[in-house]
């Protein structure tokens, strides 16, 4: 039964006490990195998609779904930093309520999310870079700029041969790029977010208030298209528009959402995390969700939504109404948007592997030791830098996007279980923030978390089961005996 263990809340107060992270992140920057994980490529690309295939008009209302799910995860994150601020998010949650095994697989799974997500960044942002040279006339060679599959695809699709070779090089140094800044300190790295953030902040209210003025609200009509149903390639019924396609489209959108999680990694370096970092997770959150809303509406005002480019929606918008310049200030913010995006990916990863490696669950030499100047868990940041690069410079983005949002929805749904039970196990902590209705918002976030996953294609429940039973299996080899609480 030690695989059921849980680390006690003292346990998580002495670790708080003698770390020695630099406490340098206020509330607004930590908020700042929330904002820098949340907004990226998904409101430049999946608004095109959601609103082109499956919403129409009614994308915002998709929008309104969507936040209104992440809010149940949202509060309920909110509630557990201010008992436990320690790095390690849902993993570290889950330690001190439902056990240990249940931790580690939490803990496995946020690789996920975090590592898989800063891959899947990676590739994303490699192709706006290129579509950013692209405006000065400079293209970069197909083979240098996609992995093996893609540009044997685009080649083939152009009349070329096959190219022998392909790497995506933008993907790899970008990484590399990003790898040093974290190396150097989270007081560089959240700078560095901050001028981002304050970037992509200004493009996305660009987009509002001047697409506002060319708004045409007949193309708002209907707001929600007449039903259409199809049968996709798997022999599944496909429901587009009517309101069973806006909650599809809501599935879509849900991950533009990632990432406000991820401020809950930082409490170790937060000048005030009992009360900041839940302030952080909900505000992160609310003014994504806002701008989001905003700008779907935006869009779909300008141009009719089966008029919307899938692929770039937001600049084929504005040029589509004549003000071409817009599409550079657009695809600049959309390559910066991703650097902060992969930037907070990966702190976040290294900040779960610390706090994994500080329970013994992973080796402390590797994954647990700082740098003696810059206080930064280096070695585990250069491993991930290592992996996100290699990973996404050889691997298509649709095989790891995938698999990202499975790591997301399964850490959302356990926060949610794992919050109720803190609550009626240990009802006397003390809690500076507390879920309202906790075990309403808390069942409704597992019940949207699940109902996500049904989505999930079956080849990707494959892939998941696979990568769960390799993280079972390191439990029992290596973690178990190991732990911290084992060898007390």
């Amino acid at each position: 039964m030690s695989i059921w263990r849980t680390k006690p809340v003292s346990a998580f107060e002495a670790d708080m006490k003698k770390s020695d992270l630099k406490r340098v992140l206020t509330r607004w920057g930590l908020t700042s990195l929330g904002i820098g994980a949340i907004i990226g490529g998904g409101i430049f690309t999946l608004t095109g998609i959601a609103a082109h295939d499956f919403a129409g008009p009614a994308l915002a209302l998709s929008f309104v779904i969507a936040g209104i799910g992440c809010l149940f995860a949202s509060l309920c994150y909110a509630e557990f930093a201010s008992v436990l601020p320690v790095e390690g998010s849902a993993y570290a949650y889950a330690y001190g309520t439902v056990g240990e095994l249940f931790a580690w697989f939490i803990g496995w799974n946020l690789i996920l999310e975090y590592m898989m997500g800063a891959t899947t960044v990676a590739v994303a942002w490699s192709g706006y870079f290129c579509k950013f040279l692209h405006l000065f006339h400079i293209d970069i060679p197909v083979y240098l700029c996609n992995d093996l599959a893609t540009a044997t695809e685009k080649c083939l699709a152009a009349g070329l041969a096959a190219p022998g070779f392909a790497f995506n090089l933008p993907a790899f140094l970008i990484t590399w790029v990003v790898t040093a800044i974290l190396i150097k300190g989270i007081k560089e790295a959240a700078s560095t977010n901050n001028v981002i953030v304050i970037v992509k902040i200004a493009v996305v209210l660009f987009v509002i208030v001047v697409g506002a003025f060319y708004i045409n609200t007949d193309n708002w009509t209907p707001f929600i298209p007449d039903k259409v149903t199809s049968i996709g390639e798997d022999g599944k019924e496909i429901v587009k528009f009517g309101f069973g396609g806006v909650l599809t489209a809501a599935t879509i959108v849900f991950f533009a959402y990632i990432g406000f999680d991820a401020v809950s990694t930082q409490a170790g370096e937060a000048i005030n995390p009992k009360k900041d970092v839940p302030f952080a997770i909900i505000a992160s959150l609310v003014i994504c969700t806002v701008l989001y809303i905003l700008v779907s509406l935006v869009l779909t005002g300008m141009v009719r939504y089966d008029q919307l480019d899938k692929a770039a929606p937001v600049a084929s918008a504005f040029s589509g109404i004549g003000i071409n310049w817009a599409v550079f200030i657009i695809t600049l913010a959309a390559t910066a948007g991703l650097t902060s995006v992969m930037l907070v990916m990966m702190l976040g990863q290294t900040r779960i592997f610390l706090g994994m490696a500080k329970d013994g669950l992973l080796p402390k030499g590797m994954f647990g030791t700082l740098h003696p100047k810059f206080k930064t868990p280096y070695r585990s940041t250069i491993l991930v830098g290592a992996i996100v690069s290699i990973v996404g410079a050889v691997t298509p983005i649709g095989k790891i996007s995938e698999m990202c949002s499975m790591g997301t929805l399964l850490a959302f749904a356990m926060v949610c279980v794992a919050v109720m039970m803190l609550r009626y196990k240990k009802p006397e902590l003390e809690r500076p923030y507390r879920t309202p209705a906790v075990y309403l918002v808390g069942c409704l976030g597992v019940g949207f978390n699940i109902f996500l996953m049904c989505f999930v294609r079956p080849e990707t429940w494959v892939a998941f089961m696979i990568w769960g039973g390799i993280g079972i299996a390191v439990y029992f080899l290596y973690s178990r005996r190991n732990s911290n609480l084992h060898n007390q």
